[in-house]
């Protein structure tokens, strides 16, 4: 069967620091590129940041540029988004996605073309 379970999401102060991880079942995570995508109330849908199948490309949207950091363990199955100085505007929903035939882990983000993305992990960021 296959799944993606996203898990680490949780209610911090401002300036704290979450890990989100995404562990993929029932395919091979080393064929996909792979996302983090985010959901705020009342905001667009947004990639977050991306990564292709190797790891060794990614991407990052301009607001999380040197504070997230995404990563992956393909013998694991399990991609990770580690996420520092947070702030209230980072508080939403968060998905893992995965793509089979991305052109790039830009693309990924900026044109989500995904194959199967989690049901989402909520993050809270608390002024």
């Amino acid at each position: 069967q296959l799944q993606f379970v996203e898990s680490g999401g949780d209610l911090v102060q401002s300036g704290g620091s979450l890990r989100l991880s995404c562990v993929a079942s029932g395919l091979i995570l080393d064929y996909y590129a792979v996302g983090w995508f985010r959901q705020a109330p009342g905001k667009e849908y947004e990639g977050v940041s991306c990564i292709s199948s190797s790891g060794g490309s990614t991407y990052y949207e301009d607001s999380v540029k040197g504070r997230f950091s995404i990563s992956r363990d393909n013998f694991k199955g399990t991609v990770y988004l580690e996420m520092n100085s947070l702030t209230p505007e980072d508080t939403a929903v968060y998905y893992c996605a995965a793509e089979r035939n991305s052109p790039g882990p830009e693309n990924m983000c900026l044109k989500p073309e995904y194959d199967y993305r989690g049901q989402g992990t909520q993050v809270s960021v608390a002024s």
